[in-house]
């Protein structure tokens, strides 16, 4: 049993804990909601009315929170124990992971970002991209496979960060040229079922056929993650690609498409609502 305080039980965060607490460690959670809390409490966890609360005698802290902001206060304001492991799981900047690792000498820090959305969370099947040390890469690896099944050290403190913006520009393409090919088939006259069903047997198969062609042909878009959120990603893609001095024409479009959906009141939508910008473009709204 590992002593473990988590900080941020939302969408994601709330089933990752709960996962923690089932393989037995002793996990102690803090969020800004009580709802949140209290399911964590529910699944066996404990609740701290503080992140200090959280985090004090944790062997082991893991931050999943919105964006680089709520990561900086819980670093500025928070005193971690000597050679306590620090794992945010957040998705943020990679110059702001690289910073955090240079403040914190005597914290062992990585940053591991995720992919697979509420549903990965939820199924402990997420993408898991770390960067920082290997030895502490090699200290947190039995905490992250509970909540993950691909679980990578990809390079050095910020570097998982970059793989996830990485993620994240491919992974709004796609969903964009979802959006385009369910359009054209409608519109051609098309069953667009029974078109993806095909799409997703071929060459153009991905994840997001397979989890997101029903729903999106249904204009269902409850939010596993929100464009909102996509929003502040594709920001944080656009800021490493001037960070590398790269020139990433299609992520700049993607990018924009996504402003687009959050202009257009859809932030709280789930990413796939990107189908709706796409069809005000076409005239088929």
């Amino acid at each position: 049993m590992t002593k473990i305080g988590f900080i941020g039980l939302g969408i994601m965060g709330g089933p990752m804990a709960a996962h923690l607490v089932a393989a037995g460690h002793d996990v102690t959670g803090f969020d800004l909601s009580r709802a949140s809390l209290d399911e964590l409490v529910a699944n066996g966890g404990g609740a701290a009315g503080s992140a200090q609360e959280a985090v004090s005698g944790a062997e082991v802290v893991i931050t999943m929170l919105p964006n680089h902001p709520q990561v900086e206060a819980v670093v500025d304001e928070v005193a971690f124990g000597e050679g306590a492991l620090l794992i945010d799981m957040s998705t943020i900047r990679p110059s702001t992971s690289i910073e955090i690792a240079r403040k914190l000498t005597h914290v062992r820090v990585l940053d591991a970002p995720v992919s697979g959305g509420q549903t990965g969370a939820v199924q402990a099947s997420l993408s898991i991209m770390v960067g920082g040390e290997e030895r502490d890469f090699a200290a947190a690896r039995p905490f992250l496979e509970v909540v993950g099944k691909t679980v990578v050290h990809v390079g050095p403190h910020g570097a998982g960060q970059v793989v996830k913006a990485a993620n994240q520009l491919v992974v709004g393409g796609i969903y964009a040229l979802v959006a385009e090919a369910i359009v054209l088939l409608e519109a051609s006259g098309v069953d667009p079922k029974a078109g993806l069903d095909v799409l997703a047997g071929g060459l153009a198969a991905s994840r997001v056929l397979d989890l997101k062609r029903e729903s999106m042909i249904a204009r269902e878009f409850q939010p596993g993650f929100r464009i909102d959120l996509h929003h502040k990603d594709m920001g944080i893609a656009l800021d490493a690609a001037r960070s590398a001095d790269v020139a990433l024409p299609v992520t700049n479009q993607i990018a924009a498409l996504v402003a687009a959906a959050r202009a257009q009141g859809y932030g709280s939508l789930d990413h796939s609502a990107l189908l709706k910008v796409v069809e005000n473009f076409a005239g088929r709204a």
